[in-house]
């Protein structure tokens, strides 16, 4: 009986984290919402964007940051490039 215990104890412990895991793992890409106070819209996060935010620091030489942690500046200039560059413009698959 201790060991039975002692194993669904061990076994929540592990699967607790998953269960509160962030939405990411789970493939929902709408985690995250950036207000774009140049254009006065929002942009919703997802895997369309983060491979459109590389591209931008490609281009611009940067070294890849997650992009919530970039200065507000910055992010700015990455939302005004995003908007002359459309998913069209840039090849990513609009599926």
């Amino acid at each position: 009986m201790r060991r039975l215990l002692l194993a669904t104890v061990v076994s929540a412990a592990l699967a607790g984290p998953l269960v509160i895991a962030p939405n990411p793992l789970f493939g929902d890409d709408h985690d995250r919402v950036y207000r774009d106070r140049d254009h006065n819209d929002e942009h919703h996060w997802d895997r369309r964007e983060d491979r459109a935010y590389r591209m931008w620091a490609k281009e611009n030489h940067r070294k890849y940051r997650d992009f919530q942690r970039l200065k507000e500046e910055d992010q700015a200039a990455y939302w005004r490039w995003r908007h002359e560059h459309s998913d069209a413009v840039l090849k990513i698959d609009i599926r």
